[in-house]
């Protein structure tokens, strides 16, 4: 779409600024060393269900509540995807999805230690609430530009959102650390650091939403949510036969599903496993993902850049086998100090992949039905991220390590590697196969 201003651009990149405060506050960094040093008990909580009773650790109880979200998300991501492209309600959506989900995220201000299961269900909700809404918001993507753009666009979304993630988060490691010059006790810093990223996505969502529209589509009425829901149940069975029509989407689908599922995962877990595998330092794990942070707006632009010269897939497909190398020096690390070598590669890597996956999906498919496929494109990387931290925490509950769960996530990277060698990759002159 052409008639976009530079404006509604910004604007849909701010968004990814607004709730990137979720991704590294919640899901990446204070959350997880808090809920492991802090809210966890050091010997595990004991769980029963029907008749059996396990202990788990706080890895193992992080890694099954990411799974149950992503199962969550994979059975209702296409239908609100179909309701969405139906209804012209991407937007609506949108916003529903981040202000309920900042007020969740505030919630997190109560959580203190022992408050194990209350804090997994806020973890749960956010969390949803969080995924739920990218369907909506990547889904404006092919609308606010085309070919090559997308690849620009997309790169300055992830950067821009690591700027933010890191900003706050960078704000919220110095409330922490230097919590007694302030006069205020260190689990307060800490739940108060968790509230502000639920503030900081609402104010920063807002704004955002200011900023860009939604166009409407002449091809569609305006009806009532009952109806478009089962308009919407339609479309989404239309969308699995005519995904499964077309060989590249489908091999795509299925390759981004299993590298993404090693992404996320180490997304996820990657301060757990410090915590809980490594014995490291607060200061170490914050750190080390603020870090990451900053470094991946480099990283995010750099890969973009790259795309240009070398193609979309290969650029994608160079950063897998970068990744396949860092879970393997994973398995083997002890010390701070690769810890922070891991994490400076992880953030030359992360946001590229990220941001090129979903640069390369949306100039394979038919924008007219954009949310319908971006909902799709999010039921196999949700589908892929319930079993990688399953998988994970199982791997950790059985072993008593997390070492042979890191290393097995080598065979998501090599397997996505292979498959995504079988995507074609349209170029800006071909014409459409829809």
């Amino acid at each position: 779409m052409n008639n976009h201003t530079r404006k509604e651009k910004f604007g849909w990149c701010v968004y990814d600024w607004a709730n990137s405060a979720f991704a590294t506050t919640i899901m990446a960094a204070v959350l997880p060393v808090y809920f492991a040093g802090s809210i966890v008990p050091q010997k595990g909580v004991e769980v029963s269900f029907v008749g059996f009773s396990w202990c788990l650790s706080a890895t193992s109880l992080w890694g099954y509540v990411s799974g149950l979200t992503a199962f969550l998300v994979l059975i209702t991501a296409p239908v609100l995807g179909g309701i969405a492209d139906y209804g012209n309600r991407k937007k609506a959506f949108l916003m529903a999805f981040c202000y309920s989900g900042s007020f969740f995220t505030a919630l997190f201000f109560f959580s203190g230690p022992g408050s194990v299961f209350y804090t997994l269900f806020l973890f749960f909700l956010a969390h949803y609430c969080f995924v739920g809404g990218n369907v909506f918001y990547d889904a404006f993507l092919p609308f606010l530009s085309k070919g090559k753009d997308m690849d620009r666009l997309s790169g300055q979304g992830f950067a821009l959102g690591y700027l933010g993630g890191g900003l706050l988060l960078a704000l919220n490691v110095l409330f922490i650390q230097f919590n007694r010059e302030l006069g205020i006790d260190k689990g307060t810093a800490v739940r108060l650091s968790l509230a502000s990223a639920g503030v900081w996505w609402g104010f920063f969502g807002t704004i955002a939403f200011l900023l860009f529209r939604e166009e409407k589509s002449s091809r569609v009425e305006h009806m009532g949510l009952i109806r478009a829901a089962a308009m919407g149940l339609q479309k989404t069975w239309e969308t699995a036969k005519m995904v499964a029509k077309y060989r590249h989407i489908l091999i795509f689908l299925l390759a981004y599903m299993i590298y993404n599922d090693g992404v996320q995962t180490v997304i996820k877990m990657a301060s757990i496993y410090g915590k809980d595998e490594l014995g490291l330092s607060t200061g170490t794990l914050l750190g080390t993902l603020l870090m990451v942070q900053f470094i991946g707006i480099a990283g995010a632009l750099l890969m973009s850049r790259i795309a240009l010269w070398f193609g979309t897939k290969r650029t994608i497909m160079g950063g897998l086998l970068v990744w396949l190398s860092l879970t393997i020096f994973a398995y083997g690390m002890n010390t701070s100090q690769e810890y922070w070598l891991l994490g400076i590669v992880v953030g030359l890597v992360l946001g590229g992949t990220q941001a090129l996956s979903r640069s390369l999906y949306a100039g394979l498919i038919p924008k007219e039905h954009a949310a319908q496929f971006f909902g799709y494109f999010s039921v196999f990387a949700k589908f892929s991220a319930i079993w990688g931290p399953i998988i994970f925490a199982f791997i950790r509950q059985v072993t008593g390590t997390a070492r042979l769960a890191i290393l097995s996530l080598s065979l998501f990277f090599l397997t996505g590697w292979i498959l995504l060698f079988f995507v074609r990759e349209k170029g800006p002159d071909t014409d459409s196969e829809f």
